[in-house]
């Protein structure tokens, strides 16, 4: 009996400290697009966290200052109460077909973890691009970490 018991509080022990607290966040997306005013908007290569709707409509208007960019979007009257934006802009491309990509967010025990990569890479297209890609996520406290 001794030893069955001793099992289960071994099973039990490596399971614990081998389980993986994270968990991945649910995003809605906003939009994922390219700027096409050759660094005109004013918007270097950034990751941004929005938790208010004044920096998020001074973020909109940068990005309109060329071309109406948030026509596109899935929405753009957020409830910062309980939702916060997640902007990344890449830097200006000087040809098409790049991309910047958030591929990945997990909420650990005192982060979140934002991963962002460049699927595309580019081709020959001769046009000025600025690629962002930019999210609504559940609104958190814990600390925002970009990978």
């Amino acid at each position: 009996m001794k030893k069955i018991v001793l099992f289960f509080i071994i099973l039990f022990s490596l399971n614990s400290c081998c389980n993986d607290d994270s968990e991945t966040i649910i995003v809605d997306t906003i939009g994922k697009n390219n700027l096409y005013g050759g660094g005109e908007e004013g918007i270097s290569k950034s990751n941004l966290v929005i938790n208010d709707s004044e920096n998020w409509n001074n973020l909109i208007t940068k990005m309109n200052s060329r071309s109406n960019v948030s026509n596109s979007f899935t929405e753009t009257d957020i409830d910062f109460t309980k939702y916060q934006i997640i902007a990344v802009f890449d830097e200006v491309k000087y040809s098409g077909g790049y991309s910047i990509d958030i591929i990945d967010i997990t909420e650990n025990n005192g982060t979140v973890v934002i991963k962002i990569e460049n699927l595309k890479k580019g081709d020959a297209t001769s046009v000025i691009t600025q690629p962002f890609h930019i999210v609504k996520i559940k609104k958190t406290n814990k600390e925002i970490v970009f990978e």
